[in-house]
Parts: C-alpha cells; structure tokens; sequence
C-alpha cells in the first residue's frame, strides 16, 4: 500500500480542482483499505482518551464536499472506536430564525470543541462562502446592514468574509484548537452514479431530493466556490486537505491518517501522571481494597 503523507494533500498555494485527480487507490483494493482504516481509527479511539485526560486541546475535523460526497458515512466510519462523549457530530442546515438573529458565525462558535474533546462538522462555517455565494439572495436573510440588495454583495464582501473566518480560526487554533479541513473531492461522473443509486436502492431513497437535480445544474459553479474559498482560506494554522473521494474507502482511510499522523506530532498531549504523594501509596491503596 502506498504511504499516505499529509503533505500531499495539504493546500499550500493555490490550487486549481479541476488539476487534482479525484481517485487515488493507494495502490490497493477495497480490502486492503478497510483492514488498514480499522487499525488507524483504533489509534485514533486511543489517542482521544489520552486528549480527554490532557484536557488542554480541542480537535476540530471539517467536512465540506459537493452533495453525495462521502460526508456522512466517512464520520460513521473514522470515528467508530471513539468514546462517545469524546466527540459530538454537528450537521450544520440552513440557519433557523434564532440563529439568523446573530451574526453566521455565532452558532459555530456555539459547537466548538470542549477541551479533551472532537467536535465534526459537517458542512461547516464555509457554507456562508460556497451555498451564500452560489445563491446571494440568502445573504439577504441575515439583515446585515448595508446590504439591502444582491447588488451590494460585491467582490469586496466575500474578501471580508474569508477574512472574517481565517481571523474566527486563528483565535480558536490560538487558544488551544487543532484544526483540520477537508475537502472531499468528487468528480461529477461519480456524484450521478451516486445519485441513481440513491434511486434505484430502496433504502437510500430517503436520501435523495428533486432539490439535489437543481444543484447540480450548478456544478461548476460550486466547483468556482470551493477553488476559491480553499485558496483563500488555507493557512498554517488551518490548513485544508483536498482528498480524492471517488472512491469512499480510500477516502476516510486518508483522512483518518492526517488526522492520527497530524496529531501524534503534538508529543506534549500525554496522560497526566498522578501527584507524588499518590502515586507513593497506590499499594496502600490497592491492599485496602482487597482487605475490605
């Protein structure tokens, strides 16, 4: 198998989608990828204990990708070993009335991570660069002064706003929150085959909308959004991936690498070690117990 390496799909410069191949087996089969993803999301259930009892981190894992591109059963997958109350899943809809009374990045700041915990979001604060962008008038929802009109959101506004979000990540990252972005990477070959199989499989149904047609009538569109919310929003500090999703094994097995390999370079996440005093009388401890 092919060695994954953060380094390959992390964006440092910029980066055009239709450049970056969207299949990338790891010179494997299907197989191969599974036995090697149940190895890596068991160190990675590991590692979240030890998170949990360092208690100074949050790790923050996002997901964005065109419709049917693998979000949600790569989420059920990489974080399978994960202690439940280790991470929390948030599926980020169109903003409810309460939330449009804030400003759009008040209910993320909501679902960040606690301390020793992972948060995923899928979809993510970067819909109100790509869904926003591709459809203005939702803009108008949000009742942000000066803009009465989709004419008023010009060039100027998405520039502020991907300053806004890289200003949003830097101070999350700044006190203590490891961030990583994924964008999941599909061709549109693939999404149709996806979408008929929603069709013709009974209990996928559920998943599939009419709305979902509509979409991808604006494929290249979306494409335009992702390309340039990821040129603008890539830092160090937070860094977006783009991982190849035609295929949804090797996808979450790549991710779930970063993800482990990123991590393990914080070498000051450890167990605490108990006080001396403690740790002096555990035998004492241990023979009161079994005498009881």
């Amino acid at each position: 198998m092919k060695k994954i390496k953060s380094k390959d799909f992390r964006i440092t410069k910029k980066i055009s989608l239709k450049d970056i191949p969207t299949l990338n087996m790891l010179d494997s089969n299907e197989a191969e990828l599974e036995e090697k993803l149940l190895e890596t999301r068991e160190k990675l259930g590991e590692f979240q204990d030890v998170l949990y009892a360092h208690g100074k981190y949050a790790v923050l894992i996002c997901l964005q990708g065109i419709d049917t591109a693998g979000k949600d059963s790569l989420i059920r997958e990489v974080f399978k070993d994960f202690n439940s109350r280790g991470v929390v899943v948030h599926s980020f809809k169109a903003p409810s009335s309460i939330e449009k009374k804030h400003d759009y990045l008040w209910r993320h700041y909501l679902a960040l991570p606690a301390r020793g915990k992972f948060s995923v979001f899928n979809r993510t604060h970067y819909e109100n660069v790509i869904a926003t962008r591709v459809h203005p008038e939702y803009i108008l929802s949000e009742n942000i002064p000066g803009i009465d009109s989709i004419d008023d959101i010009t060039d100027e506004f998405w520039k502020m706003r991907f300053e806004q979000i890289n200003n949003f990540e830097k101070h999350i990252f700044q006190n203590g929150t490891i961030i990583f972005k994924f964008f999941l990477h599909l061709s549109k070959k693939e999404q149709k085959n996806r979408l008929i199989r929603r069709i013709e499989k009974k209990d996928k149904n559920w998943k599939f909308s009419p709305g979902d047609l509509k979409e991808r009538e604006l494929w290249d569109d979306y494409q335009v959004c992702f390309e340039e919310a990821i040129n603008n929003t890539s830092t160090p500090y937070a860094p977006w991936y783009v991982i190849p999703s035609d295929s949804k094994d090797a996808a979450r097995l790549i991710v779930a690498d970063i993800i482990f390999d990123e991590l393990k370079e914080y070498k000051n996440i450890e167990e605490p070690e108990l006080p001396e005093e403690i740790q002096s009388k555990l035998n004492e401890y241990k023979n009161q117990l079994e005498n009881e």
